[in-house]
């Protein structure tokens, strides 16, 4: 299974993509970020989001996306702006009909080091460790972003099994 992990952000959306299956080791597909101007306008910052996003997807192909949930924070207008990318995510995995789906930080955190209060550099080095790499991807946002997706890998791709066969067992039920 292959999955894109987005960590969302307007000056710096995280984008990694991994390769693997529960119990098996996983491998890099890409790393990197979206970066958009402060100063830029709101509209322009989440048009380049979405192109960055969308090349990823033309050239990663992944199977599923996995999105940082976004939790209140005390800054409301970062929260927004997180909120805003976490959205163009959605929009461009949907339209493509990608499975999506939203991991809370405390739960990639607990996945990835055993500790949902575990901190960016401990993230970054099990990161590291878990995808046998040479040095912590960077910025943090490109690490979390791998964090992500090894998280869906672990432990999302089976519920979105499950889901899709409940869904194709529920459309073969309804017809004629």
């Amino acid at each position: 299974m292959r999955v894109m992990g987005v960590d969302p952000g307007l000056t710096r959306c995280g984008l990694g993509a991994v390769e693997g299956r529960p119990g098996a080791p996983l491998t890099l597909v890409a790393v990197g970020v979206v970066r958009t101007g402060a100063d830029e306008e709101l509209g322009s910052r989440l048009v380049g989001i979405e192109a960055g996003i969308e090349k990823w997807l033309d050239d990663v192909r992944p199977d599923a996306v996995a999105v940082e949930r976004v939790f209140s924070q005390h800054n409301v207008r970062t929260v927004m702006g997180t909120a805003q990318a976490a959205g163009i995510a959605v929009l461009c995995a949907a339209r493509r009909g990608l499975p999506v789906a939203l991991h809370t930080p405390s739960e990639v955190k607990a996945a990835i080091t055993g500790s949902g209060t575990a901190d960016k550099k401990q993230i970054g080095a099990m990161v590291t460790r878990l995808l046998r790499l040479a040095e912590m991807p960077r910025p943090a946002d490109a690490a979390d972003a791998l964090a992500l997706a090894i998280c869906h890998v672990w432990r999302g791709g089976a519920q979105h099994r499950l889901a899709a066969a409940l869904a194709k067992a529920t459309r073969k039920g309804s017809g004629p």
